[in-house]
C-alpha cells in the first residue's frame, strides 16, 4: 500500500502555494489589511457597533480573495465540471483542507468565515441535487457570482441537536404556505438573500418525516432578524430570527414535501471529513509553532526545549496528529468509494477526535510559549476560539460519538 500524497494531488498543492505567494499575500499585505490578521484581528473584523457581525471592510477583503481564486481556478475546485470546478475527490479535498490550514492565519485560508481560496460551495450541492429545474436555472448562476446568498434556520431556541421536534411549521393555505416559528444561529443571515428554514408540515414530535425545507426570501415582511448572539468566536454572524405568517409559494419548496431533514444531512459527511482535516493543519501549525518557540527560546542558560516537561505533551500531540492524518485520509478515501452512509461511522470518528485535537494543540501551544502564546500576538487564542466552536456547531461531539456507539454495538440497525 502507498501512503504518500498521489503525486496529481501534491502538484495541486505547490501550485496553491505558488498562487498564494504571487496573488493572496501580496493583498493580505496592502493597505494595512494585516490588522484583518495580526494582534488587532478581532477589533478589525467585528463591526461592535452594529451587533457585532463582521465589518464591510473585511467582506469585501473576503470578495477580492475569492474573485482572485476564481479567476485562477482555485475557488470552485470541489464543484463539478458543469458547475466550473473539477470535481475535486473527497481524498483531495482533506489534503487540501489540512494543507491551507497548517499554513496558519492569513487570508488564503480564515474559517472564521468558512472562507477559503478552494471554496466548500454546500448550497450548490444541494441546490443541483435537490432543486427543481427551474429552481437550479434560477438559483445557480446567483450562486457561483453571489448575488444569492443562503442562510441555514434549522436550529431553535428550544431545539438544537433534536431537530426532529422543531416548533416551527409551515401550513398549506390555497397556493401558498403559512410559516411560523422562530430560529437560532442562523449563520450568515446579515447578508443573506433567502433563509433555508425547516417546519415541521405533518407528523408527529419526533418524527423525522413531516419537515419541510423553504427557500425564504429575507425581505418578506414577517421575517425579522430579532438580534445577533455574540459568540466566543467574534465577528458573529449568527442571528435570532423570527417568522410571523411568512406567505411563500410552493415554487419555495426546497426538496420533498415532509422530506426537509434530507438536505440537512446531504453534504454533512464531506463537510464533516473536511473540516476534520482543517482541524488536523491547524493542531499540526500550533505543534510545530510551539516546537519552534521553545528551540529557540532560553531559560535558565538553555533551550526550553530540554526540558521533557516541554517535549512530551507536544511528541503527545504530534502522535496523535499522525495517527488522525491515516484516518482522515482512509476515510476521505472511502466516501471516494462507497456509499457515504457506510462510513458514516468513521466520518464521525474522524470530525470529533479533529476538532478536540486543535483545541488540545492551541492550549498546549499557549502553555508551552507562556505569555506570549497567551498573547494575540500569536495564533493560538484565534485557533483555539475558533475551533472550539466546532466540537458544537456540525453535530456537537457527543452526537457524533453516539454514532460510533451505534455501528459499534448495533444500535439503530434494521
Amino acid at each position: 500500500m502507498d501512503f504518500s500524497i498521489p503525486t496529481e494531488i501534491q502538484t495541486t498543492l505547490d501550485d496553491l502555494d505558488a498562487f498564494i505567494e504571487s496573488e493572496i499575500l501580496p493583498l493580505q499585505h496592502a493597505d494595512d489589511n494585516m490588522r484583518f490578521f495580526d494582534h488587532r484581528r478581532e477589533w478589525a473584523r467585528t463591526d461592535f457597533d452594529h451587533d457585532g457581525v463582521p465589518r464591510e471592510e473585511w467582506e469585501e477583503l473576503l470578495r477580492e480573495m475569492r474573485r482572485r481564486a476564481d479567476a485562477a481556478g482555485w475557488l470552485r475546485l470541489a464543484l463539478p465540471e458543469e458547475f466550473g470546478g473539477r470535481a475535486a475527490s473527497n481524498l483531495e479535498m482533506a489534503i487540501i483542507r489540512e494543507h491551507l490550514a497548517h499554513r496558519g492565519l492569513g487570508l488564503h485560508n480564515d474559517l472564521q468565515n468558512e472562507s477559503s481560496i478552494v471554496g466548500n460551495f454546500p448550497t450548490v450541492l444541494m441546490m443541483r441535487d435537490f432543486g427543481t429545474p427551474a429552481q437550479i436555472a434560477e438559483w445557480m448562476p446567483g450562486f457561483l457570482d453571489g448575488t444569492r446568498r443562503l442562510a441555514f434556520g434549522l436550529t431553535e431556541p428550544n431545539h438544537g441537536s433534536d431537530a426532529t421536534y422543531l416548533e416551527t411549521t409551515a401550513v398549506k393555505d390555497g397556493d401558498e404556505w403559512i410559516i411560523n416559528g422562530m430560529k437560532r444561529w442562523n449563520t450568515g443571515v446579515h447578508h443573506a438573500t433567502h433563509d433555508i428554514i425547516f417546519a415541521r408540515t405533518s407528523g408527529d414530535d419526533g418524527s423525522p418525516v413531516g419537515i419541510t425545507a423553504f427557500l425564504v426570501p429575507l425581505a418578506d415582511p414577517g421575517f425579522v432578524v430579532e438580534h445577533y448572539w455574540w459568540t466566543f468566536n467574534m465577528p458573529s454572524d449568527h442571528g435570532e430570527v423570527s417568522l410571523t405568517d411568512v406567505r411563500v409559494g410552493d415554487d419555495a419548496v426546497f426538496g420533498r414535501v415532509d422530506h426537509g431533514l434530507e438536505l440537512a444531512q446531504h453534504f454533512v459527511h464531506e463537510n464533516r471529513i473536511r473540516q476534520a482535516a482543517s482541524s488536523l493543519g491547524a493542531a499540526q501549525h500550533c505543534i510545530d509553532e510551539a516546537v519552534a518557540y521553545a528551540n529557540q527560546r532560553v531559560t535558565w542558560g538553555k533551550k526550553l526545549s530540554i526540558n521533557q516537561g516541554i517535549q512530551f505533551p507536544l511528541v503527545e500531540l504530534h502522535t496523535e496528529a499522525a495517527m488522525l492524518r491515516q484516518l482522515i485520509r482512509e476515510t476521505a478515501w472511502r466516501l471516494d468509494q462507497q456509499h457515504h452512509m457506510e462510513v458514516t461511522h468513521q466520518v464521525a470518528m474522524c470530525n470529533y477526535r479533529a476538532n478536540r485535537l486543535a483545541c488540545d494543540a492551541a492550549d498546549r501551544a499557549m502553555q508551552t510559549c507562556g505569555g506570549m502564546g497567551y498573547s494575540r500576538h500569536m495564533p493560538f487564542e484565534h485557533i483555539y476560539r475558533h475551533h472550539r466552536r466546532y466540537r458544537i456547531t456540525e453535530g456537537a461531539e457527543e452526537i457524533q460519538m453516539r454514532k460510533v456507539a451505534q455501528h459499534l454495538f448495533g444500535f439503530g440497525r434494521k
